[in-house]
């Protein structure tokens, strides 16, 4: 027995002193790990301490959010545009003759508060302050538009260059193309046609819709607001040209506008009653021109180039007219009749109905001027290349080049 528990004894000592260095083995590895690698345990695997009395952290609110009008923009400078014109948001679709009776909503620029550094009128933000400014500052700004223009376009393109400038421009060529809408030559499309110059010397504008009722204004805005040159036009397609002395880093600041601002108030197009005539004598005017046949029909942002000199044409026999304008806006329609009222020249009747009925007048005399373009304008000038010059040969005879280049897309 003695022997048994001697044996025993043994064993369990033996135990103890393995469990001993095994632990002390233990606890000598992990602190070599410990100094080896800086091990840190993250706070999800400490254990918890009761005795602390310290809250979790509490997340942060997201800020409110604060549109664009309401934000501080003290300390940022405003910024500063040397475009000798007026920023208006249409340039073909707004006149500066043309003067408001009122305003739908305050003065807020559409540039943003304080970002522009020229003041918004309700119309317009001019270049030049109204209230300190003088008619001799104006003719300065014109003059100044003029030598900008002269100094980027500088020595006029020959046909040769005009012709492969254009043919680059082409559908089948590229895609690359500016849509001029129902707003006309809007002061953010600017800064498309800028972007556009970038990386072609032309590029090409499709005009649809009611700008094109007065394609000579188009054509006019987009020369004098860009300072480039249209070298090519084929109805409503038009190729802008951006110039020799163009480079595109100098190109102009354009400062963009945040949103579109109300249209003023401008007086009535339709009156109670027409000039000269009675109360009686009108309204049976307004039924016989609504029971006249339908003059044309307009589509749908179509181009109505050709409109103006039709009803020209038309006024010779009919005292009335009547354009057929279903499908379209009323703002459309009603824009399309405030130009045939100022470049027929005619009196607006009714829009009921969805048509534009127009009176000749009493005393009506067609209008002899050019105001309208062609279908087709040639661009090629004989004095501009040398292949096109009446060249005379030897025996005296001259040799005509040929002079009626037009390429382009026939829609």
């Amino acid at each position: 027995m003695l022997r048994l528990f001697s044996r025993q004894e043994k064993q369990i000592l033996s135990l103890s002193t393995t469990r001993h260095l095994f632990s002390t083995a233990a606890a000598a590895s992990s602190s070599n790990l410990y100094s080896k690698y800086s091990f840190v345990p993250p706070p999800s695997l400490k254990p918890p301490n009761p005795n602390s009395t310290q809250s979790p952290p509490k997340k942060q609110p997201k800020p409110r959010y604060r549109p664009p009008s309401s934000l501080d923009r003290t300390g940022e400078k405003p910024l500063q545009s040397k475009l000798p014109f007026d920023f208006r948001f249409s340039y073909t679709e707004s006149s500066p003759d043309v003067r408001p009776i009122g305003l739908r909503e305050p003065k807020y620029s559409p540039f943003g508060p304080g970002k522009l550094d020229r003041v918004w009128t309700g119309v317009c933000a001019p270049v030049v302050d109204p209230k300190v400014g003088s008619p001799d500052d104006e003719k300065t700004v014109e003059a100044k538009r003029r030598v900008a223009r002269e100094r980027i376009q500088g020595e006029p393109l020959t046909n040769a260059e005009r012709k492969v400038i254009v043919e680059r421009c082409q559908r089948h060529k590229t895609k690359r193309q500016v849509n001029l809408g129902r707003d006309g030559l809007t002061h953010n499309m600017l800064n498309d046609i800028h972007n556009n110059w970038k990386h072609a010397e032309a590029v090409r504008i499709k005009c649809m819709g009611v700008p094109t009722v007065d394609m000579k204004n188009v054509c006019t805005q987009l020369e004098d607001k860009t300072f480039g040159k249209i070298i090519h036009r084929h109805g409503g397609l038009l190729v802008l040209y951006r110039g020799r002395s163009y480079y595109p880093k100098k190109r102009p600041v354009i400062p963009l506008m945040l949103w579109k601002p109300h249209e003023p108030v401008y007086p009535r197009l339709i009156k109670t009653t027409i000039d000269g005539l009675s109360i009686e004598e009108t309204k049976e005017m307004r039924k016989r021109g609504l029971a006249v046949p339908a003059f044309t029909k307009l589509a749908k942002n179509g181009y109505y180039g050709s409109l103006v000199p039709m009803v020209r044409d038309a006024f010779l026999t009919e005292e009335l007219v009547r354009i057929d304008c279903k499908g379209l806006q009323k703002s459309d329609y009603k824009k399309i009749g405030c130009k045939l009222r100022d470049l027929v020249p005619c009196i607006l009747v009714t829009f009921d109905k969805e048509q534009i009925v127009v009176w000749r007048g009493k005393n009506y005399k067609p209008s002899e001027d050019g105001f309208f373009l062609t279908e087709r304008e040639p661009f090629d000038h004989s004095s501009n290349d040398l292949d096109n010059h009446e060249v005379e040969n030897k025996s005296g005879e001259g040799i005509t080049g040929d002079n009626d280049y037009d390429s382009g897309d026939s829609d």
